[in-house]
């Protein structure tokens, strides 16, 4: 008969861990939080020092009755929730609520839901971390706190219900920023010239870049490049120098949160979302013949590049007898130590296999699609880890013709190493053309010169990979954030993501807009990273959890009333426009909605009529001579068409201008202050003030 109750939080771990323990132990499962501030109010008592107020969660009566008939019923309780802060968190919650003596209640963690980890947790069994459990707790009331005081006013201040957080306000300013840099960005035209060489005794030409003279040297300009041509018209060529070398390529380290959820999106296209879904569920256990259900995964919200003993010595022997001694690191290998980055808290292992034997191949009967792709990258990237370094030869070629210089350059794997079994989704293809037998006395034969113009280009839009690696690199979030704080701004239309680039759209710009006004500290970066750094100061036990709450709370109340006062004046009101309702002849009204502005009928709720609304932007077609007005893809990213579509096909991301180019007579785009030719070839730019008397009277 059971005399020991393990509680875990879902029916999963329960299915994967019961068989481990034997007939003397029961498992439960929580579902979760058992408790949580209530949702119809703050939940927090401020005549008590901010205490807050936990309420059961609805539904979940019955559940917590069972729990408890079965805790008064064993001889000890083992909480084995999750290994991290909102896992202690449950566990504390649990232990409020079992009615049940301390000295009869344990905590356990494991790592990996395996059979040793998990027996070796009940030698290791100890009480609650109580620092664990008030730093989520702080994280908690922080987020209830900005998300019930600032909620109220974007609904407000738009009419309709939205909300705000605190890391996700701060993450939709990362974006809107960007999507700033981006429209400012001012294109500058270079030149790449290339000459093409028959060398003696080679089929194959060699193609060499231009460098410059005896410094390196940039082609601005079509003029800059025919100068050079020039000056190359009658010159010899004959190779300068020719340098062979080595260059080694490191082994990755094995994936945090971070680097798993950037890799299965370059690779995979999984969102972060669903990258994490998948990991819970080769973390919680996977029925496998023989075997029955097993956890494939280390536990999968981590920050550190860490590998037990255990796992790293089991990697090498297997490294050694499928691949040979020589594909096995040296020292540590592919982890080179921890991971440096200062917000690291190191609390447990880097994501790995829990038995790098059990490789993805023999699996994959039993994995869907979706698992089987993320475990092999998981395997992969953990193996990897362990092994040596790839190596390779590499040769360079300068040749000079006249005063300018051009160089040549190859690689050659000479062994692979790790790349025997990854290669890194933001690779490109290394470089493995061979310069031939070129020697330092070959002739030459220049056969023709390539030259092409460019224009550089902005700063990428940031994809669910990019944005995460942004945040880890500032310090905003923790692993266990960023899936949410992605999905959040998704799902509420803050954002758009369209071939897996992140746009913000015009319900995220005003709301930005409106946070950037009224709550600035809440939106800067630097706030909020120095934010995570006190939790993490609660979790290490040196600061009191409600010290940051009693300093943070005085400040957002003074924000939220200011606002009150200052945004009630600035109110949206309904603008009328100058379509006339086909239905009651009213002129319709513009009204912002969930997915941005539209036109409705005044005489609602008599006449129901609405429509798209696009506004109008005092700039004529280019094509067609009709007027250009905002409109929106689907998914809610602004761009400005002509109204005649789809009779007329003109579309632009930036915002046209009335103003033609001098240079060309083509349309022009507003860049912040400037004017820049729509006609990329053209590559004029001018300042607005210059070109438009009125510009500068904004």
């Amino acid at each position: 008969m059971a005399n020991n109750l393990v509680i875990v939080e879902s029916p999963t771990k329960v299915k994967s861990i019961k068989k481990f323990l034997g007939s003397s132990y029961k498992v439960e499962a929580s579902m979760g939080h058992v408790r949580d501030l209530p949702k119809s109010q703050l939940g927090i008592d401020f005549e008590h020092d901010y205490e807050p107020k936990y309420i059961t969660i609805r539904g979940k009566g019955d559940l917590l009755a069972k729990l408890r008939k079965e805790a008064a019923k064993a001889k000890m309780i083992y909480l084995a929730t999750d290994p991290d802060r909102e896992g202690e968190a449950i566990s504390w919650h649990l232990s409020q609520t079992l009615k049940v003596e301390p000295a009869r209640m344990k905590r356990i963690t494991f790592n990996e839901i395996t059979k040793s980890a998990v027996k070796e947790s009940l030698k290791s069994a100890r009480s609650l971390d109580m620092d664990l459990v008030d730093a989520q707790q702080a994280r908690r009331i922080l987020d209830r706190m900005v998300g019930y005081e600032i909620s109220p006013l974007l609904w407000k201040k738009i009419k309709r219900g939205l909300s705000a957080g605190r890391v996700q306000s701060v993450a939709l300013r990362i974006i809107a920023d960007r999507e700033e840099e981006i429209n400012a960005f001012i294109p500058q035209e270079y030149w790449t010239l290339d000459a093409d060489f028959q060398v003696d005794g080679q089929k194959k030409p060699l193609t060499a870049h231009f460098y410059g003279a005896d410094k390196k040297m940039e082609l601005h300009s079509r003029e800059e490049v025919d100068e050079v041509l020039q000056k190359l018209q009658n010159a010899v060529f004959e190779v300068d120098e020719i340098k062979k070398g080595s260059r080694v390529k490191k082994a990755p380290l094995p994936f945090t949160t971070s680097t798993l959820q950037q890799e299965a999106s370059n690779v995979l296209n999984m969102s972060t979302y669903k990258t994490m879904q998948i990991a819970q569920q080769l973390y919680e256990g996977i029925d496998l013949p023989k075997v029955g259900t097993v956890g494939l995964i280390s536990y999968l919200r981590t920050d550190s590049t860490r590998i037990s003993a255990e796992a790293d010595a089991a990697a090498r022997a297997y490294i050694a007898e499928e691949y040979g001694s020589d594909y096995v690191a040296d020292g540590n290998g592919g982890s080179r130590g921890k991971n440096g980055n200062k917000n690291v808290q190191d609390a447990h292992e880097a994501i790995r296999p829990t038995d790098i034997t059990r490789t993805p191949a023999s699996i994959k009967e039993h994995l869907s699609r979706d698992q089987f792709r993320l475990y092999q990258l998981i395997w992969k990237r953990f193996a990897a880890s362990r092994m040596a370094q790839a190596r390779y030869e590499t040769s360079t070629v300068r040749i000079r013709g006249g005063e300018y210089i051009f160089t040549a350059s190859a690689s050659t794997l000479v062994f692979k190493g790790f790349l025997s079994v990854y290669t890194e989704g933001t690779d490109t293809k290394e470089a493995d053309d061979h310069l031939g037998k070129i020697e330092k006395d070959s002739s030459l034969k220049l056969l023709q010169f390539d030259e092409e113009q460019h224009f550089t280009q902005p700063p990428a839009h940031y994809t669910e990979a990019s944005l995460v690696r942004e945040m880890e690199e500032l310090g905003i979030g923790r692993p266990s954030t960023y899936a949410p704080t992605i999905t959040t701004i998704i799902n509420r239309r803050y954002i758009a993501r369209e071939q897996r680039k992140l746009y913000i759209t015009e319900l995220g710009e005003v709301v930005n807009d409106m946070m950037k006004q009224a709550f600035p500290s809440i939106v800067d970066v630097n706030f909020t990273a120095n934010m995570e750094a006190l939790l993490d100061a609660v979790e290490e036990g040196t600061l009191e959890w409600k010290t940051i709450i009693r300093n943070f709370w005085p400040d957002l109340k003074e924000a939220v009333d200011v606002a009150e006062q200052e945004l009630e004046e600035v109110e949206i009101r309904d603008e009328e426009s100058d379509v006339i309702c086909e239905n009651c002849g009213r002129n319709m009204v513009i009204k912002y909605g969930p997915h941005g502005k539209f036109l409705a009928c005044p005489g609602f709720p008599e006449c129901r009529n609405t429509k798209p609304y696009f506004e109008k932007t005092g700039v004529i077609c280019p094509k067609c001579g009709g007027d250009i007005v905002i409109k929106k893809t689907k998914k809610g990213r602004r761009y400005y068409g002509c109204v005649n579509h789809p009779d007329c096909d003109f579309m632009s991301w930036q915002k046209p201008s009335n103003i033609k180019c001098p240079q060309c007579g083509g349309y022009m785009l507003e860049k912040g202050k400037k004017l820049v030719c729509a006609d990329k070839t053209c590559g004029y730019v001018g300042n607005a003030a210059d070109l438009d008397p009125q510009a500068d009277q904004d």
